[in-house]
């Protein structure tokens, strides 16, 4: 077994597996230490934390969506301040009952291959994102609306008639209900805008791969892919001399997976690598100083949620009783000892409509001791193993070992099992679960729905189906009032004040949308979607 340089003088995957220090020493001997002359040329270089197999921008999820702002153009997108910009569409309007939107497409909006972006292509983007087979992870948050859109997402038809093209520049969307937001659900790079006739077969589906090179893809966004060896773990991008936007600074750009946060952390710190994709580990800050994680909070946390519909935590009492038995400041501590993140409080966070007399949950071992022993167990040793999930990083891994400790500590609970990821997962295997939940919106009311309503993915399936009548008025009575109505908050501060009473989490932090990228490079600001907003900004300075 010999270990290897690649031909582009990174690392092979073998290298990544074993991921000792002792081998970065030995490859930056041989070389490999390249960081200034690549500053020099402008070639930026990430690191990817997990072998993606699929990089198709129609997926919605995982960690390649990160990256979709680099190649991929959006409708519209939020900076890092929530203000919506044009992007492929320079207006939006609105009819007076907010059931009907209209959209201008800019006329200089072109692809890679220098054909103009039309109506067409946005329609055809968004209906194969909405195909059953395409298994978007995300494309309800932003489609969901749109007449025809059940029919088209269940497998009886291929088309969207909800969208109409005007003309070539011109969209029109009839939605099946008023949506004052619905100009935001699309302003992100969940469904981005792909050239149709090559993404979409005869059928309707999505082309199996046609987003690779060798498919002759061509882009919307400011970067072209240039190579993409999944196996091998690499990706590189270069400058889109047809984009329709602002010119891209960077002349190369080369994202390679290397799986071990300590061999990564050590490869930035030594200048080889530029950024990571999601680095998350509990001495980040002292690691790599505080500029390489700062950023802007998004409406988006970090929490563990009960599953209420399965022994023991379908009795209140138990779900009270762990809540308060666990020192939350401590916990942020043990787990972001320097920041980023802020310890959380409540669920909102980033939007207008935080709930300024919000009453957190205390952290109180006596009140927990008596509420287990009020419980139908009537103590500890009738309790059945509790099952935690969704432990992967190694600031995950210190919480939810702190938050055990407190239960053994406090409450003399022993019998926890923790599991590192979510595979398999049923909800009613699992008692508590580790999650972030968010919005790409930045509205209180539909950050909540996405979370606390019964109909969000949240309720469903991290809290096993929650439902609570009064949460699920409220933020329906909240949700058509336009956005400059003041009763659109309030509703929406109620149903997290009634949501508090169940119990249902353990809140832990809220998330600020980190550069994850060295001091020396610029223009890496994000938004609210986890995308470099203006990526052609990209810098090594």
């Amino acid at each position: 077994m010999v270990d290897r340089l690649t031909e582009r003088g990174g690392i092979s995957r073998r290298d990544v597996l074993r991921g000792s220090a002792g081998v970065l020493v030995s490859m930056t001997a041989f070389g490999l230490g390249s960081g200034k002359a690549a500053a020099q040329e402008q070639t930026f270089k990430i690191i990817h934390p997990s072998f993606d197999m699929n990089w198709s921008p129609m997926r919605g999820g995982g960690a390649a969506l990160r990256w979709h702002s680099l190649w991929w153009a959006s409708p519209m997108y939020f900076n890092d301040k929530g203000e919506i910009q044009p992007y492929v569409f320079t207006s939006w309007q609105p009819n007076a009952d907010r059931t009907v939107w209209t959209f201008k497409l800019d006329p200089k909006a072109v692809f890679s291959d220098a054909s103009p972006i039309t109506a067409a292509d946005v329609k055809g983007s968004w209906e194969v994102a909405s195909m059953p087979l395409t298994a978007s992870q995300r494309v309800p948050l932003v489609l969901a609306g749109v007449v025809g859109y059940d029919e088209i997402a269940t497998g009886k038809a291929k088309d969207l008639p909800g969208v109409e093209i005007v003309d070539d520049q011109t969209v029109r969307v009839t939605l099946k209900q008023p949506d004052p937001i619905f100009h935001m659900r699309i302003a992100n790079h969940l469904v981005p805008i792909v050239k149709a006739s090559q993404a979409r077969g005869e059928d309707g589906n999505q082309i199996e791969d046609w987003y690779l090179p060798e498919m002759g893809v061509v882009s919307s966004g400011p970067f072209k892919l240039v190579e993409m060896n999944l196996d091998d773990g690499f990706v590189a991008w270069e400058p889109n001399e047809n984009f329709f936007g602002p010119e891209p600074k960077l002349t190369r750009i080369e994202l390679r997976v290397i799986e071990d946060s300590v061999t990564a952390t050590t490869l930035l710190k030594q200048g080889e690598y530029h950024a990571h994709t999601a680095l998350v580990t509990p001495t980040i800050v002292q690691d790599l100083g505080p500029e390489f994680s700062m950023g802007t909070e998004i409406p988006n946390g970090q929490h563990f949620y009960f599953n209420a519909k399965t022994p023991p935590f379908d009795d209140i009492n138990v779900r009270k009783a762990l809540i308060l038995a666990v020192d939350r400041a401590q916990m942020m501590r043990a787990s972001f000892p320097n920041g980023p993140h802020k310890q959380a409080e409540q669920i909102l966070v980033g939007v207008d409509g935080v709930d300024p007399n919000w009453d957190p949950y205390p952290y109180d071992p006596e009140e927990a001791k008596r509420l287990l022993a009020a419980s139908s167990y009537g103590g500890p040793e009738r309790l059945p193993r509790i099952i935690f999930a969704g432990v992967i990083a190694p600031a995950e891994q210190a919480a939810a070992q702190f938050a055990v400790e407190q239960w053994r500590q406090n409450l003399g609970i022993t019998a926890v099992e923790l599991k590192p990821t979510l595979d398999n997962f049923s909800p009613a295997d699992v008692h508590v679960i580790r999650d972030d939940a968010g919005s790409r919106v930045p509205d209180a009311t539909e950050f909540l729905r996405t979370i606390i309503h019964s109909s969000s993915r949240v309720a469903r399936e991290k809290m096993n189906g929650y439902n609570n009548p009064e949460v699920d008025r409220l933020l329906d009575e909240a949700a058509p009032l336009p956005l400059d109505d003041p009763r659109r908050n309030e509703l929406a501060q109620q149903a997290q004040r009634v949501f508090r009473e169940d119990y249902q989490l353990i809140p832990w932090y809220i998330e600020a949308m980190s550069r994850w990228a060295l001091p020396n490079i610029k223009g890496m600001e994000k938004n609210l979607d986890w995308q470099v907003f203006a990526p052609w900004n990209i810098e090594i300075t």
